[in-house]
């Protein structure tokens, strides 16, 4: 793979990954036939940011939750109305890095 590719990937995904894993997909993305980085670049990541907004002002609901597909957790979230505030506040702090390494398990899944 050349590495400009590479760069322009790593540089506009950098947000999310975590970035503790961002030299090992660096390594994963190198040795990547083209078809393979072409489907890649092209999934539908989740935006980390948008996630917390969401959790942000809907979190009590459960939203945040079913966007990530863990709609058990969205349920239980939903019918205690966020744990009766506390689990939403909770949420508020983890759901970014949720993202982030649901994010990195596709990458993953679909790299090998």
């Amino acid at each position: 793979m050349e590495s400009n590719k590479v760069d322009l990937f790593m540089a506009t995904m950098t947000d999310k990954f975590p970035n503790a894993y961002m030299m090992s997909m660096r390594s994963q993305l190198e040795k990547l036939p083209d078809d393979k980085f072409i489907m890649l670049q092209s999934m539908n990541y989740h935006n980390p940011v948008i996630i917390l907004v969401i959790s942000i002002f809907l979190g009590y609901l459960g939203i945040d939750r079913f966007m990530l597909g863990q709609t058990g957790l969205g349920v239980l979230k939903l019918v205690t109305c966020g744990g009766l505030g506390i689990w939403t506040l909770i949420d508020w702090f983890l759901v970014m890095g949720v993202a982030k390494e649901q994010n990195f398990q596709k990458f993953m899944m679909y790299a090998r």
